[in-house]
């Protein structure tokens, strides 16, 4: 208890409580708002606790089971603070823009990453120095607007298993995509959006840099936690396999391997040998038969 009353403490000085103007509402909003003060409307931060609880667990258990979740936040706010814990616990995110199709065309988008890295790679080995200048300026801006834009999911081969939005009404696109592929959505719902929109909603005042950081810290803390008992099950299972067989073990099984070898021999020598049959005069279709060219009268 004592720890969801200092979670609560935090929410509230992060100001995670405050919601937008009144006549700015979502009315879908309503069972999360506690009252509503000098025309603002105040989110029931016991509420933002449980959903947020709730989110981080489910997000822990997507990272223990080793699937990729994407965070995306392309709001001024929002954008360094997502971007910096997206990469402590290597994460895709995408901060800059959100392209059309990013996961419902996810093969196109892969395309792109694969010729940033082509020319990236060139720029490391000194393959770009063959081409005139004009050609070097081209494709070193061409590869810093797609890294601008695709540098957060430049890892991912494959769609992410769930998507964590910041403001789910400014990233309706990627919720959209989201929902039509069937991605696990989670969200920062503010009280001018739709929670119902995301399978898991956070309530909470997505415009403050404070508000964000201290929501999506959470999260993150949750997922490294879901990795690093991942990768403990992952030592545990080699360690394992690595333990030495005992002397005992070993030689049973070795008298299991003679054993099996005594048996293979008697089978090879209590078996008959196999007669080959050798096509005698009469044999074949070198016969002849009475009717022959030779049978006549001499």
């Amino acid at each position: 208890m004592e720890n969801n009353t200092s979670l609560q403490q935090q929410l509230l000085e992060a100001g995670v409580h405050f919601g937008h103007l009144r006549k700015k509402w979502n009315p879908k909003m309503l069972p999360y708002i506690f009252a509503e003060k000098k025309g603002i409307h105040i989110i029931d931060l016991n509420k933002t606790v449980e959903g947020l609880q709730e989110t981080a667990a489910a997000l822990k258990s997507i990272a223990k089971s080793g699937k990729k979740i994407m965070f995306v936040a392309t709001k001024k706010q929002a954008k360094e603070i997502v971007a910096d814990c997206a990469q402590k616990i290597n994460m895709p995110f995408v901060t800059e823009r959100w392209l059309g199709g990013m996961l419902t065309n996810f093969n196109t988008v892969r395309k792109s990453v694969k010729k940033m890295q082509s020319i990236e790679k060139m720029l490391n080995d000194g393959s770009i120095d063959n081409l005139t200048k004009k050609e070097r300026l081209t494709l070193t801006r061409d590869k810093d607007k797609m890294e601008k834009v695709l540098g957060g999911i430049a890892q991912i081969s494959r769609v992410p298993a769930a998507l964590f939005l910041v403001d789910i009404g400014h990233e309706h696109i990627a919720l959209a995509e989201a929902k039509r592929l069937g991605i696990t959505t989670f969200g920062m719902v503010d009280t001018n959006c739709d929670p119902n929109k995301v399978e898991f909603a956070i309530p909470a005042n997505d415009d403050a840099t404070k508000s964000i950081a201290i929501i999506v810290n959470y999260i993150t803390a949750a997922i490294a936690e879901g990795l690093a008992e991942r990768q403990a099950e992952k030592d545990e299972d080699d360690s394992a396999s690595d333990i030495e067989e005992s002397p005992e073990a070993k030689a049973a099984r070795f008298e299991q391997k003679v054993g099996e070898g005594d048996d293979r021999g008697k089978r090879t020598k209590g078996a008959a040998p196999t007669k080959r049959r050798v096509a005698g005069p009469g044999a074949g279709g070198g016969a002849r038969r009475p009717g022959g060219p030779g049978a006549g009268p001499r």
